[in-house]
């Protein structure tokens, strides 16, 4: 199976968004979100943490979530994280024990600038909730900006075949033994040639986000992968 998701056409092009799909998977394993049908309070229990986040009238305005989910949300996260923020080593361990055969510290940082939207160096609450709602209920072109967000590191509003790279070679560091066939050195540059010679149409050596939205919308493999969390909450 694994050898298959990496052979499917087009997957060089958008493999990064099924993987942040997986992370959210992965937060829930972790127990950063808790599906339990457990009894919520009426309100976020406000203790005395770091950050208090912001009221659930106002989460519920801007996110996807209702209010019922965003108490089941808060709680998950307040019990994985008591001071009410994540910060980057807690990216890295929830991967490192979910990719043990590979090194995920490059991809979780990548993972972790894209949800601290405010570059404050921690993830609160409000970081997460938000970035969740576009992951599982946005529409595909909110999925697409946030992922090339992801891609877009220096944050300059263009992706660069360097930037590409970083992002490949982070994943391909990540799976580890898991990529089939064992891969060459040159393997996460050649896909990010051909990343290159489908999305930027003018070639000038960068990808805009309309040029990143277009090919993306255009591709059936990437547009299957845009639905694949949606049931997740």
């Amino acid at each position: 199976m694994m050898t298959a998701f990496w052979e499917t056409e087009g997957l060089q092009t958008l493999g990064i968004v099924v993987l942040v799909f997986a992370s959210i998977k992965l937060l829930h394993l972790m127990g950063l979100i808790s599906f339990s049908e457990d009894s919520v309070e009426d309100e976020l229990e406000l203790s005395a943490v770091r950050h208090r986040p912001e009221g659930l009238e106002q989460l519920e305005a801007q996110t996807r979530f209702s209010r019922k989910e965003l108490q089941i949300l808060y709680r998950g996260f307040k019990n994985e994280c008591p001071s009410g923020v994540v910060n980057e080593e807690t990216f890295k361990e929830i991967y490192s024990q979910f990719f043990p055969q590979g090194d995920a510290s490059t991809y979780a940082h990548f993972l972790f600038n894209a949800f601290d939207t405010d570059h404050n160096g921690s993830v609160s609450f409000e970081d997460f909730v938000m970035g969740l709602s576009i992951l599982l209920r946005g529409t595909v072109q909110e999925k697409l900006n946030w992922a090339f967000n992801l891609y877009d590191i220096n944050k300059d509003g263009y992706i660069t075949k360097e930037e590409m790279l970083d992002i490949m070679k982070a994943i391909y560091d990540m799976m580890g033994k898991c990529t089939y066939p064992m891969l060459k050195e040159e393997t996460p540059r050649q896909h990010v040639e051909v990343f290159f010679q489908k999305m930027d149409k003018n070639k000038d050596g960068v990808v805009t986000i309309d040029e990143f939205i277009d090919c993306c919308q255009n591709d059936e493999n990437i547009m299957r992968s845009m639905h694949l969390f949606e049931s997740v909450l």
